[in-house]
């Protein structure tokens, strides 16, 4: 099928293509309280002014719910489930759309274009989901097995659980912040000896801060406590997937996570990107993720149905020097569970879900080590270095670094669906004094 044409001018390469429509929260010079909009090209389109504007007029589909434009968060859009999110999703295209069925809405209408459009570097992107709750999963087999292979050896890689059940741990809600956050490194407790004995840690800044490839998957209804969300209804209960960072203090983990898991060494900062990528947005690219070749308990069995995407997701490195390197390349077709199981897992013992509650796929590598998501698997637990394309190394990130990830689906010209950029710098971690 041919792209879709916009009258408005858009670089061919844009992730926010008008087959995309991504939404977000943003603030203006005009109006610098957060609220709705979407991404389109160079442009955000303000749905706030656009609403006041009328720009919905020739949909009566969404004029009861208008008052969801201006609102600080998404949330309240989100709540009005899929069907909804599908028709107005649909009908912004058309606005956009090349001699659409619309053309006074705005392609003739010079005065709201002025208004409404917002060019890149006018606007300021906000968190665009007010997050009650977070649950980190970790879904990529590849990096499962490598991980399980530094610590465990190849026999024990992998618990006999792994590929029975989306693995996952609660994460901390109020540290999810938006791309262009900067990231503290944090202090905590680690074992500089291992093999000492008795085992006394010191207090210091970690020493092994790491990134972490992911995906994030919004949640767009409630479930209620005691119910489960069975798998065939979960993908409506799914709203959008964004680029995340989870970032790890690998040493203050080692220390602290024996018997419960992580702690202090994940809940400093995870980071996500600006615009939400919606779920219909993504199902033109759905494909099967890796083969599980281990048979699913029924309330796990999605029968075939495709529900991971082709994402292609990259991740750079940009030293204080200002040189910036290629890092990671790999697909999101490297997670061996989807967004639904996962829902439908974490549900299954009557755990309710909120609308606007994160989840994070875990992180995704290929198999060869330019695949691999995070420095953890890249430099075998800092045995060794990468060297970067300025000529310098890293075993970890070091103060000054800003790690940006990047993801878009589709290889044509003008109908690329894409998520923009996540990114974070690392700050140096607090002074404690003595």
């Amino acid at each position: 099928m041919a792209p879709l044409k916009s009258w408005l001018q858009i670089d061919p390469k844009s992730h926010f293509s008008i087959h995309n429509i991504p939404f977000g929260v943003i603030s203006t010079s005009a109006n610098s309280e957060p609220h709705p909009a979407i991404a389109i090209g160079d442009y955000a389109l303000d749905l706030l002014v656009f609403t006041q504007e009328n720009g919905f007029k020739a949909l009566s589909a969404i004029q009861p719910h208008q008052a969801v434009f201006s609102q600080s968060t998404l949330n309240p859009f989100a709540a009005l489930g899929r069907p909804v999110h599908k028709i107005v999703r649909e009908y912004l295209q058309s606005v956009f759309l090349e001699n659409g069925p619309f053309p006074e809405v705005l392609e003739k209408n010079e005065q709201l274009q002025k208004k409404a459009l917002i060019p890149v570097g006018q606007y300021k992107t906000h968190l665009p989901m007010r997050i009650n709750d977070y649950t980190d999963f970790y879904a990529g087999l590849n990096h499962a097995y490598n991980v399980g292979v530094l610590f465990r050896g190849p026999a024990n890689a992998l618990q006999p659980n792994y590929k029975h059940l989306p693995v996952g741990y609660h994460g901390r809600a109020g540290s999810v912040v938006v791309s262009d956050t900067p990231i503290r490194r944090p202090n905590g407790q680690i074992l500089t000896n291992p093999t000492a004995d008795p085992k006394v840690p010191i207090f210091s800044a970690c020493k092994k801060l790491d990134i972490e490839l992911e995906l994030g998957c919004f949640v767009t209804k409630d479930s209620a406590l005691g119910q489960p969300v069975g798998i065939k209804d979960a993908p409506q209960h799914l709203f959008g997937v964004v680029l995340m960072n989870d970032w790890s203090a690998r040493d203050i983990q080692a220390w602290e996570y024996v018997p419960l898991g992580p702690f202090n060494s994940k809940n400093f900062g995870t980071t996500i990107s600006a615009w939400v990528v919606l779920m219909d947005a993504l199902e033109p690219f759905a494909i099967d993720g890796l083969k599980n070749d281990t048979s699913l308990l029924p309330y796990l069995d999605e029968k075939d149905r495709k529900s991971h995407y082709a994402i292609d997701l990259e991740v750079k490195l940009q030293t204080a020097s200002g040189k910036t390197s290629t890092i990671s390349k790999t697909s999101a077709k490297n997670l061996l569970f989807s967004f639904p199981q996962m829902l439908a897992h974490h549900t299954v013992g009557g755990c309710p879900f909120s609308v606007g509650d994160l989840m994070g796929s875990g992180t995704i590598s290929g198999e060869s080590k330019a695949e691999k998501g995070c420095l953890l698997e890249q430099t075998d637990n800092g045995k060794t270095e990468i060297e970067l394309e300025s000529g310098e190394k890293r075993k970890f990130l070091e103060d000054g670094d800003v790690v940006t990830i990047t993801g878009v689906c589709g290889g044509e010209d003008g109908a690329y669906v894409g998520f923009g950029e996540c990114v974070g710098r690392i700050e140096p971690a607090l002074h404690f004094d003595a």
